[in-house]
């Protein structure tokens, strides 16, 4: 099996690992935590939304925590927005890197729960987003699917409509379809398997060969980094992960499930496959025992449990 000899790791537990936590952290502890990231090596981080603060309590203090951070010629720092105004305080910070992503949704009973609109509504805005994205000088090359997998509510979301409905967003693209440069994918529910991550990804690479890919999988029901594995045997070398595996949808509908794929996890698992991430694992693991303290709870990550091959070789040295 031919593996990708390195991969692309996003960290997102500062925004999707944290939006559903009870507890609410401050200024000064994101900062913390970033900054443990960053001694890890990791490179690439999403750190917050530009949403509502009443709808998301646990983004409000995003606007500070970006005006705060250190300028580093090699790390990207992402947010993510849902209207105009949050797009406009993404440009305005000045120290993001921005994507023009249109987002979907494949799940018409996801999409009426979450944003109380249905899918064609939905692509109807998006040549608004688009003039948006071309004005601040973003381009509008990228599309993200959410319940690209399955879902709670609608149930099975079969490859062939996700690939349908990317089709019908990219003919709204400046180029059409030849100008879909990007897909992510999100298991915004966890209902994946290799299988089916399998043959949504050689659905997609048989409409557009040359489209990146990047997979945002959540571990619901602990498939997330057999799917993961899936997608690399495929070619895929961009994912999104989160430290201690926090995170998950706030409107999923399942409360106390496992979040996203864990970070120490998967570089654990490149490390011992040869595979590249930039990223140093016992480093890394302080990260993980910050957070965990953070969020006040025990983290789901299997290595911070279970222990890297380094601290059972001190051990039996004792």
């Amino acid at each position: 099996m031919n593996y990708p000899s390195s991969i692309h790791l996003t960290e997102v537990g500062l925004r999707d690992g944290i939006q559903n936590e009870p507890k609410i952290l401050t200024l000064e502890e994101k900062k913390e935590l970033i900054d443990a990231l960053l001694q890890a090596g990791v490179k690439d981080l999403e750190v917050g939304s530009y949403v509502n603060p009443k709808a998301v309590p646990q983004m409000a203090n995003t606007a500070e925590l970006v005006a705060e951070l250190p300028v580093l010629d090699d790390v990207r720092y992402r947010a993510l927005w849902l209207n105009a105004r949050g797009l406009d305080q993404a440009v305005a910070a000045g120290k993001l890197h921005l994507e023009g992503n249109l987002i979907v949704t494949a799940s018409e009973a996801f999409v009426q729960r979450n944003q109380n609109r249905n899918i064609d509504q939905v692509i109807a805005e998006m040549p608004e987003w688009i003039e948006r994205y071309v004005a601040a000088g973003v381009a509008p090359d990228g599309i993200g699917v959410m319940a690209a997998f399955g879902c709670n509510f609608e149930g099975d979301i079969a490859p062939q409509k996700v690939i349908e409905l990317l089709a019908r967003v990219a003919e709204l693209l400046p180029e059409g379809q030849a100008g879909l440069k990007r897909v992510i994918l999100a298991d915004t529910m966890g209902w994946g398997t290799p299988k089916r991550t399998r043959a949504l990804i050689e659905g997609i690479r048989n409409r557009w060969p040359t489209v990146k890919l990047k997979m945002h999988l959540h571990d619901t029901r602990g498939t997330a980094m057999s799917n993961t594995i899936a997608a690399m045997e495929l070619g895929v070398r961009e994912f999104d992960t989160a430290v201690g595996g926090l995170g998950g949808c706030p409107f999923a509908g399942h409360k106390g499930a496992a979040g996203n794929v864990s970070t120490e996890d998967l570089v654990f698992m490149c490390n011992e496959m040869g595979i590249e991430t930039g990223i140093d694992l016992d480093r890394l693991l302080v990260a993980t025992a910050l957070a965990e303290r953070l969020v006040g709870h025990p983290v789901s990550s299997k290595v911070y449990t279970g222990g890297t091959r380094a601290r059972f070789a001190e051990a039996k040295a004792a």
